[in-house]
């Protein structure tokens, strides 16, 4: 009896423990997700695009097909190199961080500068290709979102990756990026569908009730354009004030310390100068300095983007575009 009994006290134990890791993974998948929020709102911003111009019965097929090739980029192609880099280089990860938050200040900062400066942008993914079917344009436009995320979702596991604490095995450390991965993935792209289908459900209000339940459809309708255009600020502002703060926390690590002890002061000043909102306060300044700090990086490399990257990467492009039109011999004969 008391071997059965020291048996159940053992058992207890471990679902004690088991039931603790859970919670641990879970707070800690929770504290990932909160830090790669910015790459995450930037996300949820850009996505809408993609299904404009499509009718609206393709509009959700479109989107579930971004997300499973969301998911795919998370879960089999960047998990595994994260979990890779973890083991064999956790040097790289703070280098590859701040290359990730240069890359979301250029876009950033693209966006700010298409402002002051519109021009046609016909490699948008809102264009049209007149000569393009249906079919073959959507595919297109998902191939299109599928890329962009692949960068947000590589920034997304990387942050993620940056806080897990470095005595985690390798194990708690994939299960934890696993969860961020489908939770962000279910998140975003549920937000997604809810914003691409809202007119849709405002107009059935409006036309299909009456009363209350027809007024609240127009309403619908009616702020739905505004929104999609805080959304885009909101997405921009977040992609400058991210970038930003992880490359000042960047070179932090690697030694320079100013930049984040100046902001730190600052906001420390901020706090004690409104001790009721003292916390806001600090927040807001850190991160209205972080974002000037993106922005200015963004805006610094948008020449070198326009004319080195881009040139570069036209050259090299180019002998494989003449490769894929080169005639095949065999099948002309």
């Amino acid at each position: 009896m008391s071997g059965l009994i020291a048996l159940l006290d053992d058992i207890a134990s471990i679902s004690k423990v088991a039931a603790a890791s859970i919670d641990d993974v879970a707070g800690q998948a929770a504290r990932a997700g909160a830090k790669a929020a910015g790459a995450v709102i930037d996300d949820a911003a850009v996505t809408p695009k993609y299904v404009q111009g499509f009718d609206a019965a393709r509009e959700l097929p479109i989107v579930w097909k971004i997300a499973r090739g969301s998911l795919f980029n998370k879960l089999v192609i960047l998990l595994p190199v994260a979990l890779a880099l973890s083991a064999l280089a956790p040097g790289a990860i703070p280098p590859l961080l701040m290359l990730g938050g240069a890359y979301l200040c250029y876009e950033g900062a693209h966006k700010v500068a298409h402002l002051f400066h519109p021009s046609a942008d016909h490699d948008s993914p809102a264009h049209t290709h007149p000569g393009t079917n249906g079919a073959a344009l959507e595919e297109e436009r998902v191939a299109g979102a599928i890329k962009t995320d692949f960068i947000l979702s590589a920034e997304i596991m990387t942050i993620a990756l940056s806080t897990i604490p470095v005595g985690d095995s390798l194990m708690a450390k994939a299960v934890i990026l696993a969860l961020v991965a489908v939770a962000i993935t279910a998140a975003v792209y549920g937000f997604v569908a809810l914003v691409v289908k809202a007119d849709d459900v405002g107009v059935h209000l409006a036309t299909r009730r009456r009363g209350a339940v027809a007024a609240f459809g127009r309403g619908i309708v009616k702020v739905m354009p505004g929104f999609m255009r805080v959304l885009t600020v909101v997405g921009t502002a977040a992609m400058i004030w991210v970038g930003g703060q992880i490359i000042v926390h960047g070179l932090h690590d690697l030694g320079w310390h100013e930049p984040y002890a100046t902001i730190h002061r600052w906001s420390d000043a901020a706090a004690l100068a409104l001790p009721a909102a003292g916390g806001a306060a600090a927040w807001a300044v850190t991160a209205f300095l972080d974002g000037i700090i993106g922005l200015a990086v963004g805006l610094a490399l948008l020449p070198i983007a326009n004319r080195v990257i881009s040139p570069l990467i036209e050259t090299l492009r180019r002998p494989i575009a003449r490769m894929r039109k080169k005639p095949n011999i065999h099948e002309n004969r």
